[in-house]
């Protein structure tokens, strides 16, 4: 299931904007101290796309402590990441000694090949069984939808060292520096990590939160329900001054994440309405329109396309 929305997703991107979602050699990454010893880093286009309803390509991050460096997402291909290890050597001068992917996608993870071998990679479990299936057609699809010549096609697996079970977390110690790596449910695949550095108040979200207002959630694999109740957790676990770093974006404070919380619950509410009147999918479609949610410069196909028949067939499962 996952494989194919994944398909579905890039082919609806690429045809409403007419080429690519990114291209992965042209993009720059740059840096941004969010603390002591934390790090976001992301494309240098990233506000000026947020501004615009748009999402970037993809952001990571570094945390730091005695002990070494937690990288944050692994990126697309050699290039970025080759990018995210010269940002490294450049900020913090230290080792990589641990890296997570917060999701299977391979925007997040297929940089993993290229880590020392002395990092420990940390996945869900869920993610890690993903991978260890559907490398190669993850690699198909994001060839065909991001272009060859973008150094996918030499991707090859890796092995992670540690995995976080269902509704787990994970304690680190780098030195100085505690980080948790957190399961709160699912949020988008199935998969999803959550990174919280408590002494900064920063938490690296993941594709979960794509980027700023008015972007919004993207229920790839239908779990309306499941998916509200987990970014409520998110949004209920975090202090009032949190800052979250999303998937594809600059940083957001924790009352942005109303946004995505609001438009979901008023998606389910809208949605059962037409169900309770006996509304055919096709119809509920057209009904829910929530023009009060537009801005996202791929509303039409996330909301109706992808989010209201999600959760039409979610709810309808009740």
């Amino acid at each position: 299931m996952l494989k194919l929305t994944i398909a579905l997703m890039f082919s609806s991107l690429i045809s409403y904007a007419g080429e690519p979602v990114w291209d992965a050699n042209k993009v720059q990454l740059q840096g941004e101290k969010l603390a002591e010893g934390v790090f976001a880093l992301y494309p240098t286009h990233s506000e000026e796309l947020n501004a615009k309803g748009g999402a970037a390509a993809t952001t990571g991050g570094l945390i730091v402590g005695t002990k070494g460096v937690l990288m944050i997402e692994t990126m697309i291909n050699e290039r970025l990441h080759r990018q995210a290890q010269a940002l490294n050597k450049k900020l913090t001068g230290k080792e990589i000694i641990f890296a997570v992917n917060t999701s299977a996608h391979g925007d997040h993870s297929f940089g993993n090949m290229y880590l020392p071998k002395s990092t420990r990679i940390i996945q869900h479990v869920n993610t890690h069984n993903y991978l260890a299936t559907h490398l190669e057609d993850d690699k198909a699809f994001m060839l065909k939808y991001f272009g060859t010549g973008r150094g996918i096609e030499g991707i090859k697996p890796r092995v992670a060292d540690i995995l976080v079970t269902p509704m787990s977390r994970l304690s680190l110690d780098l030195g100085g520096k505690t980080v948790e790596i957190i399961d709160f449910g699912f949020a988008q695949t199935g998969g999803d990590l959550f990174v919280w550095q408590p002494d900064s108040k920063v938490m690296w979200a993941g594709n979960p939160i794509i980027a700023s207002r008015p972007s919004l959630p993207w229920l790839l694999d239908g779990h309306l329900v499941a998916t509200l109740e987990t970014l409520t957790r998110v949004y209920e676990f975090l202090p009032a001054d949190a800052r979250v770093i999303p998937g594809h974006g600059k940083a957001i404070g924790r009352e942005e994440l109303k946004w995505h919380i609001d438009y979901l619950a008023a998606v389910k509410m809208n949605v059962q309405k037409a169900i309770d009147k006996g509304l055919s999918l096709e119809e509920t479609v057209k009904s829910v329109a929530m023009p009060e949610y537009k801005g996202y410069v791929i509303f039409d196909w996330v909301h109706s396309g992808l989010n209201v028949p999600a959760a039409y067939k979610d709810l309808m499962k009740k």
